[in-house]
């Protein structure tokens, strides 16, 4: 049968994470016609061999380097046919049914693009969606993001409320972004100057700017590991997520790029 939906996963030296996110698929794998690609970024820690030994119909495509998330998930990308592209972090696992649920909503809506509402390891919703990263933008973010984690029940009732209610967003999270392919191919595909944080931004941003709709829907629920990738790259999260932020807002928000400099200058996090 032929797919309708590419999933594609990129890993870098998350073996063990990867392999729970396969069994996953495999033992409750979607109604929906589907092929897997795993997009390895130069592992050292023998995913690749792994997945070609215990799931062989997976289609491995090793990368000699470590490329990024973005320029990786293009590589999957153009290696694949099918209309709907899911793009899915190794440090998922995906529940049975729930890919269904959220093509079914896509299709439903007529949106471009859809994420589900993630889960952590203590089953605790994420605030896997947002508004276009902006100065006021950013700072709701953040307060909902410690709301999250907050142990306050007041705090535990509003986020929960937040995340249960389906609606228009300008961005869901890249650890599951199910997108058209005629939608993506488009904007052309994910912007490979983000080697990791903000491509999904930006990519919903791209889709945005061409008239589309992103959806974040709870019909469907993904458990999130987290931080698979970032641990293996022995990098600390600031250098790469500060200039991510920074190219971002060089991009998108040129007025606003000197100020956010400035900032991380101050704060000891010069970027050159």
């Amino acid at each position: 049968m032929t797919p309708q939906l590419d999933i594609i996963i990129v890993n870098f030296n998350t073996a063990a994470h990867l392999a729970v996110c396969l069994a996953a698929l495999s033992d409750a794998p979607p109604e929906t016609p589907h092929h897997i690609s795993v997009v390895d970024n130069g592992s050292t820690d023998m995913s690749v061999a792994l997945v070609k030994e215990q799931w062989p119909d997976v289609d491995v495509v090793a990368l000699p380097a470590n490329v990024g998330f973005a320029a990786a998930n293009n590589v999957g990308i153009r290696r694949t046919s099918a209309p709907l592209i899911l793009l899915l972090n190794s440090d998922t696992v995906v529940a049975e049914g729930a890919l269904d649920r959220l093509v079914a909503r896509l299709e439903a809506t007529g949106a471009v693009a859809a994420g589900p509402r993630l889960i952590d390891a203590t089953l605790s919703p994420e605030v896997s969606f947002g508004p276009m990263l902006t100065p006021w933008g950013e700072a709701v973010q953040r307060l909902r993001v410690k709301l999250a984690a907050s142990k306050r029940p007041w705090a535990r009732r509003y986020i929960t409320r937040h995340v249960s209610q389906e609606r228009t967003v300008d961005w869901v999270s890249g650890a599951c972004l199910l997108v058209r392919r005629a939608a993506a191919e488009e904007t052309g595909l994910l912007d490979e100057r983000y080697f990791m944080y903000e491509e999904d931004v930006d990519f919903c941003a791209a889709l945005r700017a061409r008239g589309g709709r992103i959806l974040f829907t709870p019909a469907a629920e993904i458990l999130h590991l987290r931080g698979g990738s970032l641990a293996a790259t022995g990098q600390a999260v600031s250098p790469l997520y500060d200039r991510s932020h920074l190219r971002f807002y060089e991009k998108h928000s040129p007025l606003w790029a000197p100020v956010l400099r400035a900032w991380l200058a101050v704060r000891g996090r010069a970027i050159r």
